[in-house]
């Protein structure tokens, strides 16, 4: 392994790039890509990291801005980083802060997720209000009830949240709704907390099995991740290890549906197909042809493809993140499709930006409604979050014509280099800063 051989005092974390996406669309991508490491899986795992006194090695790390935010409130916390392709070192040693501050949370969603592990580490925390996508409430008093039901004083008061150890010991936990954030900052949390410590109506991602794995592997003894209840007995301490991180299943269901909207044909090395299994039976209704191929799986697209209802859920069922992807597909699929968003309240920013380039959208609440066209048209487009920027490049893939796709920013946030993977498949895409 060939590591930077500085320690990074301060992890550098870009900034808003006012960059944009050309792309000329109505071609069939073809062609095999490797599916990076998962954004939703590596970035509680950095969080874990500083709960051992050692230095931890993660590999598989993506290229990812949220990534680049999180170790910056690492690094803010005095903990030291370096990097190499997609090996990331961690030190914890020399954290001598126990608070995140408001300019670093107000960048990422996942920065909440730091306040578990300061909590089991030293019994004190304080975590200014995250940020990320604007999509709808998320709100984070499931994982303050979590705190406070082991033995944690709780303050959520002017943008910050604060909690210090009073009287510690494991409980039983039953969460109002199967959070994946809440889930995970327990979980980090009571790994060293005295006692035994039972999470009820816990969420089921795979996230969580990877997570639950890297801590066992540092020492904590959780067992249950991956069903909806979850044991975890505290320990005193945590050693420091290697881990590779699972494969990116959102990042597999988007070029999945990027084979099928293209009506092309590509092979995903590098997945999981467990994991994925909500988006291949869904596609496969749809009428997508699709297959298992050396270490991944084949994904072809088809003239003769058919609406379909989608409902997302919470894992195993249909996951909100692919919700704007497979939306832009229908778009494009004969006759009517319905989509209900049941997990946030404001994903449907991207059908705006869809009906620029000729989609029939129609919502009503949560409740989306498309009536398939033959084809859409290139147009101007913004992307307004993560997941309805890779709506956007999905619809413009497939569109007559070329558009332009700014707020790539966003895009950034969650996949690694995509339009140089897209390229690759034979897309006609550009990126200009």
């Amino acid at each position: 392994m060939n590591l930077k051989p500085a320690w990074l005092g301060a992890y550098p974390s870009g900034g808003v790039f006012l960059g944009k996406l050309i792309v000329r669309g109505n071609m069939p991508l073809k062609g095999q890509i490797t599916i990076s490491g998962s954004k939703n899986s590596i970035l509680p795992i950095m969080a874990a990291s500083i709960m051992s006194n050692e230095e931890v090695v993660l590999t598989g790390v993506p290229d990812l801005e949220d990534i680049n935010v999180m170790a910056e409130a690492l690094t803010t916390l005095g903990a030291r980083i370096k990097r190499e392709d997609d090996v990331l070192i961690i030190d914890s040693r020399s954290i001598s802060s126990y608070e995140i501050p408001e300019n670093i949370s107000r960048k990422m969603r996942a920065s909440n997720l730091v306040m578990g592990a300061l909590l089991a580490r030293f019994r004190e925390a304080k975590v200014a209000y995250p940020g990320g996508c604007n999509i709808g409430s998320r709100p984070v008093d499931l994982h303050l009830k979590g705190f406070e039901s082991l033995g944690y004083k709780v303050n959520a008061e002017a943008g910050f949240m604060e909690g210090k150890a009073v009287n510690i010991k494991g409980t039983e936990i039953m969460l109002d709704f199967p959070s994946v954030g809440a889930t995970e900052n327990i979980m980090m949390a009571a790994s060293m907390v005295p006692g035994t410590t039972i999470i009820r109506n816990a969420a089921r991602e795979p996230e969580i099995v990877d997570l639950q794995n890297f801590l066992n592997r540092m020492g904590a003894k959780v067992k249950g991740a991956g069903l909806d209840t979850i044991r975890i007995e505290g320990v005193k301490y945590l050693e420091g290890v290697q881990h590779t991180v699972i494969p990116d299943r959102i990042e597999a269901g988007t070029f999945m549906v990027a084979a099928v909207i293209t009506r092309g044909e590509v092979c995903l090395n590098n997945v999981i197909v467990e994991h994925v299994q909500p988006v291949v039976a869904k596609l496969k209704e749809i009428g997508a042809e699709i297959y298992n191929c050396n270490a991944g799986i084949r994904v072809t697209g088809s003239r003769n493809l058919r609406a379909a209802d989608i409902k997302t859920m919470p894992y195993p069922g249909f996951p909100t993140d692919m919700q704007p992807q497979i939306m832009a597909l229908l778009s494009t699929v004969k006759g009517t499709s319905v989509v209900v968003e049941t997990i946030f309240d404001n994903r449907f920013m991207h059908v705006q930006e869809l009906r620029r380039m000729g989609a029939d959208i129609k919502v009503e609440g949560r409740v989306a409604i498309i009536k398939g066209k033959k084809y859409l048209e290139g147009a101007s487009v913004e992307a307004t979050d993560l997941r309805a920027g890779a709506a956007l490049v999905l619809a413009a893939l497939s569109a007559v014509g070329e558009s332009e796709i700014t707020g790539v920013y966003h895009i950034d946030r969650g996949y690694e280099k995509l339009h140089i993977k897209l390229k690759n498949l034979g897309a006609d895409i550009e990126r200009i800063e």
